[in-house]
């Protein structure tokens, strides 16, 4: 069983930019993030759309839009926030880490 807490946090931004994306795509409105060794850092963010929430997944819920995260993922990534920035750079999905020790300047990749 999934579960919800505190442990993760999608933005109202967030969760409208998913939420049309999902929309258009014809998928749930679920946003799964994940970590991965690599990047510029050491681990890198990977986003991508979730067709149903996994068993051990912790949970976030925004206006209807779920954020999820793997058990695995989820200890790199506790009292993350999850927002939708744009920017001159262009939109994109950004990740507000408390765990990062530090950060590269693309800002999709971490270490702790």
């Amino acid at each position: 069983m999934a579960t919800l807490a505190p442990d993760i946090e999608l933005t109202p931004s967030a969760a409208a930019r998913v939420a049309a994306i999902a929309a258009k795509q014809g998928k749930p409105a679920i946003l799964r993030l994940s970590v991965e060794g690599g990047g510029c850092s050491g681990f890198q963010y990977k986003f991508g759309f979730a067709d149903a929430v996994e068993g051990d997944d912790t949970m976030a819920e925004t206006d209807g839009v779920k954020l999820v995260v793997d058990s695995i993922s989820l200890d790199l990534v506790r009292g993350a926030s999850v927002d939708f920035v744009e920017s001159l750079g262009g939109a994109a999905f950004q990740v507000k880490n408390p765990n990062a020790a530090s950060g590269c300047g693309c800002g999709s990749s971490f270490s702790v």
